[in-house]
This record gives C-alpha cells, sequence and structure tokens, in this order.
C-alpha cells in the first residue's frame, strides 16, 4: 500500500470546531479504501476511525486534534 503522511499543522478547524485535512481525490487514490494511522510518541503507528467525507474531487478528514500521521491507500 501507498502512503502519504502528514501533520498536524497541516489540519484546519472548520465551522463546528473538527479539525480537518483536505487532499485531492488524485492525490490519494480515487475510490480505494483509505486508512488513517496515527503517530503515537514511540514513533509507531496506530489505526485511527477517522471521519472521511468526499466532495468535489476532495477528500476531507476529520478528527477532534491535529496529529502527526499517515493516510494508506492503494495505488
Amino acid at each position: 500500500m501507498a502512503h502519504r503522511d502528514f501533520k498536524k499543522e497541516d489540519f484546519v478547524k472548520d465551522l463546528s470546531g473538527e479539525y480537518q485535512l483536505e487532499f485531492q481525490e488524485g492525490n490519494i487514490g480515487e475510490g480505494s479504501d483509505l486508512i488513517i494511522e496515527r503517530k503515537n510518541e514511540n514513533g509507531d503507528y496506530e489505526v485511527v476511525q477517522a471521519e472521511i467525507k468526499r466532495h468535489d474531487q476532495l477528500i476531507f478528514i476529520s478528527w477532534s486534534e491535529p496529529f502527526d500521521g499517515r493516510v494508506l491507500f492503494d495505488e
């Protein structure tokens, strides 16, 4: 599986108080299964069940707080 790393600074707070990441659909696969992993203090990754929405060729990942992590996807 391919992945794309992100940093907590990449998150933007939305009107509802959630933090969101935005990706272009073509950058992380179209219609593929996405897995969101959060990096912990040890540098290991753990799977989280973040909310994922798609709209107009964009993919939004929402979480209650920003974190360092990665998105896993099929190429």
